[in-house]
């Protein structure tokens, strides 16, 4: 049997999205019912990045640098982040970060909440009509792909876990840049936010070639209990059937890819 490619993907309002090594494919469902389909190629291929400190950022960057073409070329893909009540989210979790970092609060309980409001308008997303259902069948496509079997809603390789990792980082991060002079704590700042990242993503990478470790399990845990409450519900049929369609148009550009490679 060959070996399966690693994909990644994205829940929509409408549809799914799939990527995989070199190339994307999305499917949605009009508001009038049609099951509609866009694939093409990446531009942007993070695989040749070896610096550790780069890659994790560069990997995440790939996930979403073709979403504006994915827009142009198919315009009834609705994104989880266009929605008004995710946008006000976003502005109101800056709004209450900005007045925690003026309070009294230790640097590190600061750093703690404006860590956690961070993931606010994720979690507004997937609160969304449709959305939890779509990750789901997202998972469950995926997931059944690569281990040949049926799968639940529930993926191991989902955005979710980085959770843990993630605010673990930008808490140590953050509350090392705000010992720094006044004149560079933007810089650091910027800084403790990329290091946070490739800290969160190598962690992850970690945890995904340990499975059985009791910490790599601790740190999953936040990730799995948010996918499992809130992230994703049972799909169904009809919302399969989108999943199943970005599937095999994202396939179907990785095996040509493949096969011209092989000529």
């Amino acid at each position: 049997m060959s070996e399966k490619l690693r994909l990644g993907g994205m829940a929509l309002a409408n549809g799914v999205l799939v990527h995989g090594p070199t190339s994307w494919a999305c499917a949605v469902r009009t508001d009038d019912g049609e099951l509609k389909v866009a694939a093409e190629r990446k531009q942007l291929i993070s695989s040749n990045i070896r610096n550790p400190l780069l890659r994790g950022p560069a990997k995440l960057f790939e996930a979403v640098a073709f979403l504006p073409r994915l827009k142009r070329v198919l315009p009834e893909a609705k994104l989880p982040f266009e929605r008004r009540e995710v946008i006000a989210g976003m502005a109101a979790s800056t709004v209450v970060m900005t007045r925690i970092r003026r309070s009294r609060l230790g640097d590190a309980s600061k750093e703690l909440v404006g860590a956690i409001l961070s993931f606010t308008p994720a979690i507004l997303a997937l609160r969304g009509e449709g959305l939890a259902a779509y990750h789901g069948a997202e998972h469950i496509v995926i997931g059944t792909y690569e281990h040949g079997e049926p799968r639940a809603k529930e993926h191991e390789r989902c955005g979710s876990h980085l959770v843990g990792p993630l605010v673990a980082a930008t808490v140590v991060g953050n509350t090392l840049a705000a010992k720094a002079p006044l004149r560079f704590r933007q810089p650091a700042r910027a800084a403790a936010a990329l290091g946070a990242v490739a800290a969160a993503t190598e962690t992850f990478g970690w945890m995904q070639r340990h499975p059985d470790n009791p910490l790599a399990h601790a740190l999953a845990r936040p990730g799995h209990e948010l996918q499992h409450r809130v992230g994703t519900a049972e799909p169904s049929a009809a919302q399969l059937e989108v999943a199943e369609a970005a599937l095999n148009a994202c396939l179907a550009l990785e095996n040509a890819e493949l096969e011209t490679a092989a000529l």
